[in-house]
């Protein structure tokens, strides 16, 4: 599954179907001449550069992936009050904000991505309550790199930022979502059915859910790291922003299928 998800990685990404849209007009274009199809190959090879182009530019208007990531964050922008915390045996953190191994080694400050707010946000929620503990869960999400796991990087983090180590628990096996409901259920001292909250990106709650309630968690959604606003302006263009919030919906969709026809979601 593990392998089947970083193919998808590549599927769900819209720069890699405008590279294919281009091989395939390539392939067109160099059609032999001596064969008699040079012609019509080439005005479909021109047809298909137009098709890559344009699908390259549609990409940057923000209002289109916006109103589609807010239909995955919509549901999910209450958080239990600071009285209703009172409940809750320890926040769940998925992984995910955390810059890769390599990046972090040979340094000596931390390193954070852009959904930072999944590491930060749990600090608050210790301070309100001081009966609360994080369960952050996470190994090595990159095919290939064998340095630290996410959760040893997560334990540098917090303790940098002063967490008692007695309020902090760490799952370091998991690289994906279902693995992160089903090894934390597994730690030592870990009971999952007492009420947990659950914290990860609003456009990653809908699957994360599902996959923890599947798993038996008895869980509370608290979302973090929102990628839209209530509404976007019909004039925001970004080729560089647009492409991201297009691979973060394509992914959970289809990430949210494959669960669901696996039987993990």
């Amino acid at each position: 599954m593990f392998l089947v998800s970083k193919l998808l990685v590549f599927i769900t990404h819209p720069l890699a179907w405008v590279a294919a849209l281009m091989l395939w007009a390539l392939v067109l274009l160099g059609r032999n001449p001596a064969r008699g199809y040079a012609i019509p190959s080439q005005r479909r090879g021109r047809r298909v550069l137009w098709l890559a182009l344009a699908l390259l530019l549609i990409q940057g208007w923000e209002p289109l992936p916006d109103a589609l990531l807010r239909r995955l964050e919509d549901p999910y922008t209450r958080t239990p009050s600071a009285q209703e915390l009172q409940g809750y045996r320890g926040v769940v953190v998925l992984g995910g904000a955390l810059e890769p191994s390599y990046v972090w080694e040979g340094r000596s400050q931390i390193a954070l991505n852009d959904g930072a707010e999944r590491m930060v946000v749990p600090l608050t929620l210790l301070r309100q309550q001081p009966n609360l503990q994080i369960l952050f869960t996470g190994g090595e999400g990159d095919l290939l790199d064998k340095g630290m796991s996410e959760a040893e990087r997560a334990r540098i983090f917090y303790q940098v930022l002063g967490v008692p180590p007695e309020r902090l628990l760490l799952e370091d096996r998991s690289r994906t979502t279902y693995e992160n409901a089903v090894l934390s259920a597994q730690l030592p001292g870990v009971d999952s059915s007492q009420r947990w909250l659950l914290l990860t990106s609003a456009w990653h709650m809908r699957r994360a859910m599902a996959t923890f309630e599947k798993a038996g968690w008895n869980v509370t959604p608290y979302a973090v790291d929102f990628a839209t606003g209530s509404q976007t302006p019909w004039t925001s263009y970004s080729l560089l922003q647009g492409t991201r919030k297009w691979v973060k919906f394509l992914h959970e969709v289809v990430g949210m299928l494959a669960y669901q026809l696996s039987g993990r979601a």
